[in-house]
């Protein structure tokens, strides 16, 4: 099952990204890995280097997309994110941590879902 849940989540990255990018986002990466985890798109957005979490859910029963990103996942974003502006030296860029989520066929887009969380 574990490659059928991969496969989704590449699907819906994708179709993240494509929404995103009809609201002006460029993306920059897919699935940026680092030794401290994962994060879903990296964009810009107007002066905003955006680090965002995408999350599918087909229907309601297992609570809200968004709700599933809680703060052991916020810190694990966080601190790619760390790692991603610190190896390419982006310090003075202003930054932010989005979520889009997919509930059946609504699309949203939670911009400042979360602030930085280290530790």
């Amino acid at each position: 099952m574990g490659g059928n849940r991969r496969e989704t989540g590449a699907k819906y990255e994708r179709k993240a990204g494509k929404y995103l990018e009809s609201q002006g986002y460029e993306i920059l990466e897919y699935n940026y890995r680092c030794r401290l985890g994962e994060i879903d798109i990296i964009a810009r957005d107007g002066e905003y280097l955006v680090f965002c979490e995408v999350k599918y859910r087909s229907d309601s029963k297992s609570g809200h997309p968004a709700e599933a990103v809680d703060r052991k996942k916020q810190q694990t974003i966080s601190k790619c994110a760390l790692y991603y502006i610190t190896r390419r030296g982006m310090w003075e860029q202003a930054s932010r941590f989005d979520v889009v989520s997919f509930e059946g066929d609504e699309t949203t887009i939670y911009q400042n879902a979360f602030d930085y969380i280290g530790g």
